[in-house]
This record gives structure tokens, sequence and C-alpha cells, in this order.
């Protein structure tokens, strides 16, 4: 079951933000809506949770929120997948979407040939932008255009997702069937309520003057494995110095730890003048970072003790996990790949002088001795 977080706040446009299920915005009132893996960050929210009866695909699920959703009369709904990574130019997309005058804007990005067919393809006029074919997945070339999962719409995208109902429930009423289709059709057939958006609304609504599209130069990425992760985190710490360079840590001086490339320490934490940290790490509240320590490529959640001379590369450490003396936790850097990085859950305890490579270790274990390629259950 899919669940839904409502998260609202009055602003005119959202701040930082990671990537998230649905949002809602308009001009005086906000309200977004996440996939519970992701969260907001920097901005004062109201939280509410709601959860699906059963699964709907992503239209059908949007549409069983309707009411909900548009209890404010929103002028525009953005849609934003959570399995994405970009600088989501919300304001840009908004702008040209209301140039455009359809009912709905896809966020799209030239990708290299080779990779496009693992992605919607899709088909844009080069002058008008509107859509005009879209196809998921597709076995063949289409186009080097993909959809990136971020979308604006009008209101009138349920009355779209609600055509899609009635088109099922006319078509399943006309049609006499077998009782061995009737059979086939219990355990095959998609639900009338199960409406998926990209092939159940962009393909059919493609070239139609209903669609248009927004292309970004910027950064993206598809998060598919853990260790996309520590790739996304370091695209948007490259991000802050150009957006947010107060978030970036700096070593100019030798009460401070050095700092290597882009690095964000939150206040809160205490990391010791002697370490060293960089390229590429995020360090949480209340965390605590030993003489001699070594951080590199890595994501350390809220409330870690790595102690003294302790090494730690392309992972991620878990809220409340400790990392002993003179211990090495470290992944190969390969993003992609299922055991690319170690991986410690929350309150994971690794003891000193222990070594964990490659290895997802799962919460509350202590690790008294060394793993190499394991997932420690």
């Amino acid at each position: 079951m899919r669940g839904w977080w409502r998260l609202s706040w009055s602003a005119a446009r959202p701040k930082a933000l990671d990537s998230g299920r649905f949002l809602s915005m308009f001009p005086s009132h906000c309200s977004l809506w996440l996939g519970s893996r992701w969260s907001i960050i920097q901005s004062p929210l109201a939280e509410e949770y709601l959860r699906e009866e059963k699964p709907r695909g992503s239209a059908g699920g949007l549409y069983s929120f309707r009411d909900y959703i548009l209890e404010d009369n929103p002028s525009h709904i953005f849609l934003l997948n959570c399995d994405v990574c970009c600088s989501f130019p919300l304001a840009e997309m908004l702008d040209a979407h209301k140039i455009y005058g359809g009912m709905g804007t896809v966020l799209v990005i030239k990708v290299s040939a080779e990779s496009a067919h693992q992605f919607g393809e899709l088909v844009a006029d080069p002058i008008t932008k509107e859509l005009l074919h879209y196809t998921e997945k597709p076995e063949t070339f289409v186009s080097e255009l993909i959809n990136c999962g971020v979308y604006v719409f009008t209101p009138a995208i349920f009355a779209a997702i609600q055509d899609v109902f009635m088109q099922r429930r006319g078509k399943a009423e006309l049609r006499r069937v077998t009782s061995f289709e009737a059979l086939q059709s219990a355990t095959k057939s998609i639900p009338a309520d199960y409406v998926r958006l990209d092939q159940d609304i962009l393909s059919p609504l493609a070239g139609k003057k209903e669609l248009y599209t927004y292309e970004t130069l910027d950064f993206w990425e598809q998060i598919k494995t853990p260790g996309m992760s520590l790739k996304c985190s370091a695209l948007y710490l490259h991000q802050f110095r150009y957006t947010s360079t107060h978030l970036l840590a700096s070593g100019n001086d030798t009460k401070r730890a050095s700092i290597t490339g882009d690095v964000y320490i939150h206040p809160s934490a205490k990391v010791h003048p002697t370490a060293k940290i960089g390229p590429n790490v995020s360090i949480s509240a209340n965390a605590r970072i030993g003489a001699g320590a070594r951080l590199i490529s890595c994501i350390i959640l809220d409330d870690v003790e790595i102690l003294e001379n302790a090494v730690v590369i392309h992972a991620i450490v878990g809220w409340k996990s400790s990392i002993g003396k003179w211990s090495r936790v470290q992944g190969g850097g390969d993003y992609n790949a299922k055991l690319g990085v170690t991986i410690l859950g929350e309150s994971v305890a690794v003891e000193d002088e222990v070594v964990v490579i490659n290895s997802i270790v799962l919460p509350n274990k202590t690790l008294n001795g060394s793993v190499q390629e394991e997932i420690i259950l």
C-alpha cells in the first residue's frame, strides 16, 4: 500500500526540498504530497498522513484524494515522483505552463540514445514544446527526450482521470465475456479504478494540445539503488555552491576540521579539529566526529558517533549508530550495484578495529568482527 504525506505551509513558493510524491501548489498556499521515504528541509510544515486503501496506480491514487487536494481551490498542482533527484525548477515550469495554456507540463531532459529506453521516451514540437508522442520504456528507440517524473497540472487533470474510469467501466458493461475470460480477468485485468499517469493519461493525450514539455539543462538522476542516494547527495551539495553557499562548511582556521570539497555540517554536530572531512559529506544533527577521523563521500545521520581515527568512505550511517576507534566502514563506490556502498541501519554499533566493506547492516546490530559483501539481518 502507498502512503501519502500532506504537508502545508503559507508561502508563495517552496524553499529547498527533497524529492517527494505529490505537490499541489497555488499562489497563496502550498500542499505537498510526499512518499514516506522523503521529507522537506528548511520549511515550516504542518504534516498529515494519508493512506490508500488499495493500490490505485500513480494517477488513480491522486484521484482518490481529489477532494482533499482541491479543498483550497488550487489553480495548479505539481506532481513529483519520489525516486528522482534534480534541481526541481518548479517556478520556471509554472511560468512556462501558464504560457503554454494546456492542462499539463512535463519536465524533460535529454539523455544518451543508449540509456533512453530505460525511461519514458517522448517527442515534442521543437517550437511550441507540445507533447506529440509518449511511450513508456519502448523496445525500440524513439527519442533522446525522457520524462523526468515532475509535472504541473491544472485541476482539469482529475476530469481526464475520471474519463479513463468511465471508459473502462463502459467497455466492461458492453462486452460479454466467456467464463474462461472471466476467470482470467480476475487475476490479470487492470481494475477500472487503477490508472497509471504515464500509459493511461500521457500517451492518450499526446498530440491533442493538452500537454507540453519543459526541458531542464540541469542535473537529473533516478534513484533505484541505495547507493544512488550518495550520488544525489553529492549533486545537491554541489548545487549549494550556487544556491546556498552558507550551508557549506569551510575549514579556514586551525580550530576547525580540515574540509575538502563540498561538505554540509549541521550546526549542532561536533567535529574534532583534527578530523578530515570531504569531499561529498553530509553530517546531520548532534553527530559527534572524533579526533583523526576521515570521512569521504558519506551521509552521517542524526546522533551518530564516530570515534578516534575511524574511516568512513562511500557509506550511509544510520541514526544513533556508533563506529569504534580505528574501525573502517567502506563501500566500493559503485552506486548502481546492490552492495556498491555500505549502509548501517539505525542503532548499529561497530566496535573498535572492525572493518565493514560493501555490506548492509540492519538496525540494532553489534559488529565485533569484520565483514565483507554481506547483508547482516
